[in-house]
């Protein structure tokens, strides 16, 4: 009889927390933008023509966008202080946790964030929808603990 082992499966994607400093734990519909690109530099050597030599160069980080029902004014009051000429950068973390929600199983941490955009709800009177607001938060870059 064959044995088997323990059993891991994917983490699922649905059970998320915000997390910015100084602002209250967020909760969010959607998270994307959890993502590094490094920038890649050819260098063709003369006299060398089967291949093309190519070097890691800048690590480049899209913004991240984030999703919410209208909720309260913490998100709005930063980005409106940084429209008014008060800009901080905010270090903050996004956690993926275990389907009960008891532990965090991955997150990431960006590091100085600002709001860089707002979108606000699309509204429609024929409709029954959330009214959800986006906000986009450039940032410094990533890091990753847990699984």
């Amino acid at each position: 009889m064959a044995s088997t082992g323990a059993r891991t499966d994917p983490l699922l994607g649905f059970r998320f927390e915000v997390m910015i400093e100084s602002l209250p734990p967020a909760g969010f519909s959607e998270c994307t933008g959890l993502q590094a690109e490094l920038e890649v530099q050819e260098f063709r050597e003369g006299g060398l023509n089967t291949y093309v030599h190519r070097f890691p160069s800048r690590l480049r980080h899209p913004v991240l966008t984030l999703r919410r029902g209208i909720v309260d004014r913490a998100l709005w009051d930063w980005y409106d202080a940084i429209i008014q000429g008060d800009f901080s950068r905010r270090n903050g973390s996004i956690a993926l946790r275990d389907p009960t929600g008891a532990q965090t199983m991955v997150e990431w941490q960006f590091r100085g964030a600002f709001p860089s955009n707002w979108r606000g709800p699309e509204l429609n009177a024929s409709q029954s929808t959330v009214a959800v607001e986006t906000f986009e938060l450039s940032h410094e870059g990533l890091t990753r603990t847990g699984a």
